[in-house]
Formats: structure tokens, sequence, C-alpha cells
């Protein structure tokens, strides 16, 4: 039985079912996406999504759906389905369904009177397609299958509209047509394994609504072009396989490039192994670079996200591969001391100032796992001294070092830190001056340099580095520490001192080098653990706060004024269960197992087989944002990594 299934109460349900949604990408760059039940709910579903570098880079929906329709003694049973206004569901496909399995690869099967369709959908590792194999497992009579695929060709971000600037023109191709909607488009390949008619019907389906959209607070019906009907015959036992693609595939190739790309998965068998399939979905190898997209649907490449992300997704897995060429792909594109804060299709920022921070912690874990400092030191020594001579004199954003050894970060309206979201031009959480995660981050880029450098050279390094670390470890605590209190500042602005209770904090218990003592350590984590700590992650403002939000919902301002304000991050319990067990030993191992095998639940709800961006701070603690995010993933991963080294290391002093 496979480890993720659905049966057909479920399935027909649509209440249930719409909430399920599957993701499949590849290292080509694009994605599929879609609801368990083959119902689009977003504007970024679509079952081939790819990268359109000749236009602007970013994403399109080329073939946004294939309805199928069975037929048998000239009747006709449509499996499709499609939401349209006043709560209208149509053709209603998903009354036929009776089973959803996983494993070895997303499988539907449909009853339809005597007839029993499979449908099973692989995603082509290296190459911009998506197959899907219908197999005819019962049938009583001579049985006909129709194809309807609805197409968009349009921006994931934007909606299609009926036009009389469509190309309806397409070409014969071996088992199938290609064509473009529009010039400057890829052509799109749709090909099957066996000989099948084509019927061109131009045509339009009007008003097809998307519910994610509608309750996001964003335009949400669209317009779906077809180009008209495939139609062939299949025989009770037998397999077919749809082809679309940016490239011509021929129909020979089908069945042996299927079979190929289903053993070349990572089994959804449990939960781990989800975990690891999951992972490899965030890379991307296009013109000779490697990079990570941070999240699916509608996220790019972000380099602070790739540097937190990168050690969990490649190195328990013992990729150092991928690892190596991710960093080097970002450091090719370096502008200054600066990594680029995101990348988002021709457009490149580089408005952060903890990214190039995150870019040390990364190398530490690599160290951690490989034990390869002279690698790390021969590679990398260079862009790690730029980074912090920069740092140090003073460069763009005000990023610049106080006399007393501590960095400032940012003028009036920045947003340079992880808590970046802006509403109409300014910052929801002002953060610029001294931000607490920074300073931690900055204090441990310096002494891990300094130390890089004494094991590869054998000497001190410039003493300077000495005397800043010195400074820092003083004023540190100085600056951001209260006693009565008993936690960290936030941010600190001249004699402004913010104390709203978030886990920014953290950063100064978990990473390996800390301007901090233990005393202060355990103290910082108790007020985390009594007010942060969720089942699904940690929160990013106290309950206890006015400003708190710890329901994300509405549309984007309303999600945007929450983000920050309340909602629990997977990603951070990766810190702060490595900085816990630390320094509560096996005292704490309970706990950190309870709260890891907890997110075994997430493997059937949002975003099948993976981790959402985010959840409530509430409960109960629902999944939202992205329905994948790779340091969600990754730091699971890794916070599974850490567990299992601590129990075989204590197992083995026993």
């Amino acid at each position: 039985m496979s480890y993720i299934k659905f049966d057909k109460k479920r399935l027909v349900n649509l209440e249930y079912s719409l909430q399920k949604e599957l993701l499949r990408t590849n290292r080509a760059g694009s994605y599929a996406s879609t609801s368990i039940v083959r119902c689009n709910t977003r504007k970024y579903h679509g079952l081939l999504v790819c990268p359109q570098p000749q236009i602007d880079g970013l994403h399109h929906v080329l073939l946004s759906t294939l309805d199928v329709t069975v037929v048998q003694r000239n009747a006709e049973f449509n499996l499709g389905i499609h939401k349209y206004q006043d709560n209208l569901y149509e053709p209603g496909g998903h009354k036929y369904i009776r089973d959803f399995e996983s494993e070895p690869i997303p499988k539907l099967t449909y009853r339809v009177g005597g007839v029993i369709l499979t449908a099973e959908t692989v995603f082509a590792m290296e190459e911009d397609r998506i197959l899907i194999r219908y197999t005819l497992q019962e049938a009583n009579s001579p049985t006909r299958l129709k194809f309807n695929p609805l197409l968009a060709f349009r921006n994931t971000h934007f909606l299609s509209k009926a036009n009389e600037g469509v190309n309806t023109s397409f070409a014969k191709v071996k088992n199938g047509i290609s064509m473009r909607m529009y010039d400057n488009y890829d052509l799109l390949y749709m090909q099957f394994s066996k000989v099948s008619h084509f019927n061109p019907r131009p045509d339009w389906y009007y008003g097809i609504e998307y519910t994610k959209e509608k309750t996001r607070g964003y335009e949400y019906k669209e317009d779906l072009y077809t180009p008209g009907i495939f139609e062939l015959p299949i025989e009770k036992g037998e397999s077919i396989i749809f082809s679309a693609g940016l490239k011509d595939v021929g129909s020979k190739r089908l069945r042996s490039l299927f079979e190929k790309e289903i053993k070349n998965r990572i089994p959804r068998n449990n939960f781990i192994n989800c975990l690891e399939n999951a992972a490899e979905q965030f890379f991307v190898n296009r013109n000779g670079d490697t990079k990570l997209i941070a999240g699916y649907p509608w996220f790019s490449i972000h380099g602070r996200d790739s540097f937190i992300a990168l050690p969990g997704l490649t190195l328990p897995q013992d990729d150092e591969d991928t690892f190596i060429k991710v960093l080097d792909s970002l450091i090719a594109i370096m502008q200054g001391p600066f990594f680029p804060a995101s990348i988002h299709g021709k457009e490149t920022k580089y408005n952060s100032v903890d990214t190039s921070l995150w870019f040390f912690w990364s190398l530490q874990k690599f160290i951690s796992f490989t034990g390869k400092h002279k690698l790390i030191w021969d590679k990398y020594n260079k862009v790690m001294e730029n980074i912090l001579q920069a740092y140090k004199k003073g460069t763009e954003y005000n990023i610049h070092m106080l006399d007393n050894g501590l960095l400032y970060a940012g003028n009036e309206n920045d947003a340079l830190t992880w808590m970046n979201t802006i509403i109409d031009d300014k910052p929801v959480i002002d953060r610029n001056g001294l931000a607490v995660e920074v300073n931690a981050l900055w204090y441990n880029a310096i002494c891990f340099y300094v130390n890089l450098f004494e094991k590869t050279n054998s000497k001190k390094a410039n003493k300077s580095w000495y005397e800043i670390i010195q400074k820092i470890e003083y004023h540190f605590t100085e600056t951001f520490w209260d006693e009565r209190l008993g936690y960290l500042a936030d941010t600190v602005r001249g004699n402004q001192k913010e104390f709203a209770v978030r886990p920014n904090q953290l950063f100064a218990a978990s990473l390996p080098f800390s301007p901090i003592t233990d005393d202060i350590k355990y103290l910082v984590l108790a007020r985390i653990k009594q007010e942060l700590l969720t089942p699904r992650g940690i929160r990013t403002l106290s309950p206890k706060n006015p400003n708190y939000l710890g329901v994300y919902i509405g549309d984007i301002r309303s999600r945007d004024k929450a983000y920050h304000q309340g909602s629990a991050f997977p990603w951070l319990l990766g810190h702060f269960f490595e900085a816990y067990l630390k320094l509560h030993g096996e005292a704490g191992i309970g706990l950190t197992k309870r709260i890891l095998a907890g997110f075994e639940e997430e493997m059937t709800e949002t975003g099948i087989g993976t981790i959402s961006e985010l959840f409530y701070g509430d409960p109960p603690q629902k999944g939202k944002g992205a329905i994948s995010h790779a340091w969600s993933v990754a730091e699971l991963l890794r916070l599974n990594y850490l567990i299992n080294d601590f129990e075989n290391n204590t197992n083995h002093k026993k």
C-alpha cells in the first residue's frame, strides 16, 4: 500500500481534496502542480510550467490542464473538472475518482460504469516535459479516449483572457502536434505513444475560477484556449502515454522514457524519504549553473534562503557536489560584498545585510559534515575576506561597523534582514540599526574566518580581527541583554531598544561561535520555548504582544502584516533545537523528536509529501504560504540528522 493514499470518500469531497496540492519539479527549472483531483485552484497551477528566458526569465503556464473523456457505445464521460461561477464544478469528473496513491508516482484511478482507467504522472528530470500514462484496467466494450488540452501561455503571476491574437496554426508531428499561442514562446509539443487523430477545434473556455487566488485577494477568473481534440482507441490492458514538452520526443521513446523516469525517483514510502525527495525538487541546472529555488510555486532564487537551506538539502545526503555548485553559482554573480538577495527573472536585487553572513554559516556546516577545512579555505578565503573588510569599512545600505565592533545596517525604510516585508514602501517591522541576529552572524563570521585561518595557515590572523572579536564579546551583551526582562533586544538604535519577543535572538544561542554566555543562552531559549515554540515552528512574535497576528489569511496586505507578526516558521526549529540540545543534552532529545515526528502529519496536508513555508501561529497550526519551501524541508532534514547524530554519539559514549 502507498505511504500517501486517499480513498474515494475523501477524493469526491471537494472541500477536502481541493486543499491537497501536488508538486513535481525538475532540474530544468520547470514544474507541474495541481490539486490531487486535477482541478486547478491557483493561477500557479499547471501540468507544464516552464521558464521562458527569451521573454522574461520567469515561469509560464503552457499546458494548464488536460481533460480526458472516456467514450463507450457513443456515451461520453468527461473526467475533467473546473470551477466556474456560483460554485459550479464542471464537467465534474471527480465523481468518477476511486483512488489516489503517490508511490512510486502519483496515480489516480477512475471508474466509469464497467471502465477502470488509471492515470499515472511523471515529470521528466532533465527536460521540460510531463508524461501521463493512461491504462485501461477494465472495459466491457470497445473504448476510445478523447484528450482536450487547455492552454494558457502566460506568466504564472497573471491570468489569460480570450483574445483574437492567438496563433491558431499548428504543425503535425509524430503522433501529435506542435504549436505556440503567441510569438516568442517556445513551441509546445503534444504527442502520444501511438497513432492519434487530431481534430482542430479552436475555442475558449471562459471564466474558470481559482479559489486560492480569490481568498488571497487577487484576480481569479481565467479564459483557457483549446486548439482541438485528440482521439484514439484503447484496448483492455493497454497503456497510452501522453507527453507535453518543449521538444519533439518521438513516440518510440515515450515508453522507455516513462520507465526510466520512474526508476530515478527516491521512493516516497516514509516520512524522511518524502523530505529527501522534496529536497531534490529545489535544484535547477541551467546553462551550466546550479541554483536553488527558494520555494514553489511562486518563489524564485534568494541568496539568504539558499545559504540557510543548502546544508540541510545536501549534506545529510552526502551531496557535496551540489552544495559546492550552488555556492559557486552565487559567488559568480556577487556585487561587491553582496550576494543576490533575490533573482526574479531578469531582475536581481542585492538589498540584504545578512545574506553574506549566512554564507559563512553555510561553509561552517559543510566543514562540520565533511571535515574539509583546507578545501573551504582555498576556494573561499578571498570571498570571506572581501565581505568582512567591506562590512568593517562601510558599504552600501549604510552597513558599517561601529567603534564598539557591532554592525549597523539600514537607512530609513530599508528592509535588509529576513523580516523584510514592505507595505506602501515602508517595512512592516523597522529593524534598521543594530539587529540582534545580524550581529550574532557578524561575530560568528569573524570568529569562523579567524579560526579557519589558524587551522589552515598554522599562524595568527591579522590582529585587528582579534580586537574586534573582543569588542563584540563585551558590547554585544551590554547592548542587547536586559537582566530584568531576561532576554535580548531585537533591534537597537541609539538609546532606543525594541524588546518585542521575537526569534531573532535565537541565533545568538545557536550559531557555532556565540557572543553570549551559556547562562544567557539558557534564558533566551527558555523564553522562546515558552512564548514562541509551536508544534509546527517558531512564532515570529509572542502572542503576548499587542501586535501579534496568529492567523495568516486574507489579501496581500493582511498576509504581509501577519507574515512576521506571529506566523510560525519551521526552518527556525533547526536552529532552536541545535542550541537546545547543546545546553540540555539528553534531557532535550524527547521534545526534539516529538516536534519532528509531528510533521509527518503534513505529508498528506497542504503540499503532499513536502513542507509549507509557514504555519499559523495559533492552533491548529495550518500550513500556509508556498506549499513547498526549501528552508522548511532543509531544516527538518538537518534536525533529523542532529537527532541521529546526538543519539549515536550518546550510545557510543555509553
